[in-house]
């Protein structure tokens, strides 16, 4: 079924009457000469204009597409808001294997795109994009963040997207065991691509042991060659969350990775990872908190690329956002706190700490 626009109805009900909903704006763009088929939603400017990455994914369909855009501009307002950004949330998608369709044609018409949105949004890399990309989308568009030194950019965010993860590993340490220290824990890291094996290394400098696995074999063998010891692999995510010793999983690959299904065989007593919406639905942060695993809310411990991307839009200062990002450490503590003060668990009370800095901002954009 299908409304005058020729829109999935299920996709329009989602947008102006679910409560997955309440997006400021979505913006469906094609070029065919290019083959661009793109979606950007803007989720909420109350904090400033929205400021997420831009995913290129072969969706299975173009109603699955949107809902990832939803979800992922949604989780970026939350992002902003407990990074202390003055940005809200906003996410793009485009639609397509980039592998096969990636052209610069195509990159260019998508920056005409987020650049006739005059600056609400600002776009970076995600999921198969990269620096080189950017470099491109920013000849279209200058809002565009993630591009490379040569180009006046901070180049990859991963970096400090790890170094935030780390951080919140080592704040959950502390709030569980009474240490931040990680030496001689045992983590379990599921994708080990653009922030995962960054996020290897700070582990191992530590002295932690880590498990890794990945769907890219090459990838996981490049991290077995760079550390010969104190790194093991596992053939899939079903065998390392069931392995025996784990002390943190960190999901460091698509969303979805605590569902109905992972939640009850987690071996592990933290959850702490990069990957974006990492619950399934409403509910599994309840089903982690019952299981009494803690879980370290992924919008809040992934922050440290968008503190990077943030910052190149005012002259970016690497020492300025790995402090920033360090605050990672402290955010993550006061939200274990707040969730053990209101008796509800840690993503309600990041939620909460959150939604209260948007509606204050909103409140004040008002009575200007």
């Amino acid at each position: 079924m299908t409304d005058v626009t020729g829109a999935p109805a299920d996709v329009l009900h989602t947008l102006f009457h679910s409560d997955q909903g309440g997006h400021e704006q979505v913006v469906l763009c094609q070029d065919r000469a290019s083959g661009l088929k793109a979606v950007i939603a803007l989720h909420s400017t109350a904090l400033g204009p929205g400021l997420g990455g831009t995913r290129f994914y072969p969706y299975a369909n173009e109603a699955e597409a949107v809902a990832d855009a939803l979800n992922l501009a949604r989780g970026m307002s939350y992002k902003n808001a407990m990074a202390g950004l003055d940005h809200g949330g906003g996410k793009a998608v485009i639609i397509g294997d980039p592998e096969k369709i990636k052209t610069e044609e195509l990159l260019l018409a998508y920056g005409r795109f987020v650049a006739s949105l005059g600056g609400r949004y600002v776009t970076a890399c995600d999921v198969g994009t990269y620096v080189a990309d950017m470099d491109v989308v920013a000849r279209e568009c200058r809002w565009t963040t993630g591009r490379s030194p040569e180009n006046g950019g901070a180049g990859d965010s991963s970096v400090l997207t790890a170094y935030g993860v780390y951080q919140g590993m080592r704040a959950s340490a502390q709030h569980l065991w009474g240490d931040p220290s990680l030496r001689g824990k045992r983590v379990g890291i599921a994708g080990v691509g653009k922030v995962g094996h960054h996020l290897v290394e700070h582990l191992r400098a530590e002295g932690a042991e880590v498990v890794i696995t990945d769907v890219r074999e090459d990838a996981v063998g490049r991290i077995l060659a760079a550390h010969p010891t104190g790194v093991t692999a596992v053939a899939d995510t079903a065998t390392l969350i069931r392995a025996e010793g784990l002390d943190i999983y960190a999901p460091c690959a698509l969303g979805g990775a605590l569902n109905d299904d992972t939640v009850p065989a987690l071996t592990a007593k933290v959850v702490c990872g990069a990957a974006n919406n990492q619950l399934a639905h409403p509910g599994v942060e309840k089903d982690l908190a019952d299981r009494g695993i803690l879980y370290a809310p992924d919008y809040v411990v992934n922050a440290g690329g968008v503190i990077q991307v943030a910052d190149e839009l005012h002259g970016f200062d690497f020492d300025r956002c790995k402090a920033k990002a360090s605050k990672i450490f402290d955010t993550t503590l006061a939200i274990f706190a707040r969730a053990k003060e209101d008796g509800i668990p840690p993503a309600a009370a990041a939620d909460r700490i959150a939604e209260q800095r948007m509606h204050d901002a909103a409140l004040a954009r008002r009575a200007r």
